[in-house]
């Protein structure tokens, strides 16, 4: 298929970006029957500002559903310390106000689901391995594991109000001193605390971005840690060589989950609505 340059699939993490702003939101907001909207408010806020700047012809919202986790199966530390919200209560529960969200999204005309079996990150980095040759393809979320999904047609965009970024290949090597395609292999070393993954000790980001300049890849290291002159590193990498495997599990994103929607249903053109007109069809104000 030839690619087109007109053609913008916009992909958004709704869970990530639900968390984002239900937490961000400086205070608990209700409507006037007493009902708290500040999560769906700063939702649909960002997600019309989000739409808006980008201008997609493709537009899906995919969120987290409520299933096992495999990867939970290789690691059972993994996001462990994550809290268990059918234990918190509604007022301080982002997930009170999903139901209200897709309402807003089902007026908006935009795709959404949860995902059945597997993470949104999964399925986001299926469409950036299917389709990232056919458009442009924007990744919105702060989950930094999807830096290893760049290329020069897929980018990710970190909204952040006015310090929103849109991270590029630049971005990558500017910011980690490595390509987006060493980056699933960097966080294997460094480890990730956001979702309870332990690195190797003596592994920092810089003195993993050194390691993957001189091998390439995690793999090489490993086969070549005779060749690390740091004692302390090198026994370090020898100490944690199971862990850095199962690491690059957890961490990699194959692109091999099923797309929930076929592109030709994802189009999309924003009515022309503010977040308050958008709040008021669905009942909430």
């Amino acid at each position: 298929m030839k690619s087109n340059p007109t053609q913008r699939l916009l992909l958004v993490d709704g869970s990530n970006l639900l968390f984002q702003m239900f937490y961000g939101m400086p205070a608990r907001i209700v409507n006037r029957d007493g009902k708290a909207i500040q999560g769906t408010l700063g939702f649909v806020g960002a997600l019309l500002k989000i739409i808006r700047r980008t201008e997609p012809s493709h537009l899906a919202v995919i969120f987290d559903g409520e299933h096992e986790n495999d990867r939970a199966a290789l690691d059972p530390e993994y996001k462990a310390n994550r809290p268990d919200y059918s234990q918190i209560p509604d007022e301080d529960n982002p997930f009170s106000q999903l139901a209200d969200i897709y309402a807003a999204l089902d007026y908006l005309g935009i795709a959404h689901t949860e995902t059945t079996d597997c993470e949104a990150d999964d399925v986001l980095a299926a469409y950036a391995k299917t389709c990232g040759s056919q458009m442009d393809i924007i990744l919105c979320s702060q989950d930094s594991d999807l830096f290893q999904l760049i290329t020069e047609r897929v980018s990710v965009l970190r909204y952040r109000g006015e310090r929103t970024v849109l991270c590029t290949p630049d971005y990558v090597l500017e910011k980690f001193g490595i390509t987006a395609a060493q980056y699933a292999d960097f966080k294997s070393l460094t480890g990730d605390s956001s979702d309870h993954i332990r690195g190797a000790e003596k592994v920092g980001p810089k003195t993993a971005a050194a390691l993957l300049r001189q091998f390439g890849t995690l793999e090489e290291i490993l086969l070549r840690t005779e060749e690390i002159q740091k004692p302390s590193m090198r026994e370090s990498i020898c100490r944690n060589r199971e862990r850095l495997l199962i690491n690059q599990k957890l961490i990699r994103l194959t692109g091999t989950a099923k797309l929930p929607f076929p592109i030709s249903a994802l189009r999309f053109c924003l009515p022309k609505c503010t977040t308050s007109e958008v709040l008021q069809a669905i009942g909430l104000k």
